[in-house]
């Protein structure tokens, strides 16, 4: 699947959270994932099929379960994927690149530390959900 397709399959919020959710939990049959995430199991099962289709995700028939989980291969080419199309220098580490004389001026930089506040407050967010899920 090219660049391209695996980012517009991506594109759609709901087949991120998806993502994240079998990412936290691990495997997780459609019923469940609608029910964490408040969608109709229907809509679930499409997404799943198109994140299936690209090779997100993987399932294997249980009887009448069918467990999804991510293909961790899967993540890690878009990760590879998205370095090489970053052009914000890091690189792929998430650290700014200091070196690059575009980016080294005042008001970059604090764009830059906003960007990474904002970063840091989701991944917060996303702790304190965590926190209270258990």
């Amino acid at each position: 699947m090219q660049a391209a397709d695996i980012f517009k399959v991506l594109s759609v919020e709901t087949r991120v959270n998806i993502i994240e959710l079998l990412k936290a939990r691990g495997t997780a049959g459609a019923k469940e994932i609608s029910e964490a995430l408040g969608i109709t199991a229907a809509a679930v099962s499409q997404h799943l099929k198109i994140l299936k289709h690209a090779g997100l995700v993987r399932s294997e028939r249980h009887g009448y379960w069918i467990p999804y989980a991510i293909d961790a291969q899967a993540l890690e080419n878009c990760r590879e994927l998205l370095t090489e199309v970053c052009s914000c220098g890091c690189g792929g580490t998430g650290s700014f690149k200091e070196t690059d004389p575009e980016r080294s001026d005042l008001a970059s930089l604090e764009q830059y530390a906003r960007a990474l506040e904002q970063e840091l407050d989701a991944v917060r967010q996303r702790m304190r959900a965590l926190k209270t899920a258990k």
